[in-house]
């Protein structure tokens, strides 16, 4: 039996750092723009973890499946928050390519992990 849980997935560990560090920066912000741009970017980011950890407890691989396109969609609607904020001069050059480094290496992570799923 797989004794794997899903804290020990990697996409779940980069999920996590994201969000984390996300929540980090809005701490920062002024109250505008957390209001405004500040909770879509912590609700996304945080959703792809969620995600992640409710695919894996329904136990099946379709389950896993669905619920990991649904932390991917959400992966992609947080990066879209990133790049707004960025353009929008909300998020530093540092920060943005802190986030961005993060959603690099978790896209093609995670959809690997769908494929993997979907075929078995």
């Amino acid at each position: 039996m797989n004794n794997l849980k899903y804290e020990d997935l990697e996409i779940y560990k980069l999920a996590e750092k994201l969000s984390d560090r996300i929540w980090e920066v809005v701490l920062k912000w002024d109250y505008t723009a957390k209001k405004t741009y500040g909770t879509q970017v912590i609700d996304s980011s945080a959703s792809i973890g969620s995600n992640i950890a409710e695919g894996y407890g329904r136990g099946s691989n379709p389950d896993r499946a669905r619920f990991a396109k649904i932390s991917r969609g959400s992966l992609y609607e947080s990066i879209h928050w990133i790049n707004k904020t960025y353009r929008l001069k909300i998020l530093s050059e540092s920060e943005f390519k802190e986030l961005s480094g993060i959603c690099d290496v978790l896209t093609p992570k995670l959809s690997a992990y769908v494929n993997y799923l979907n075929k078995k």
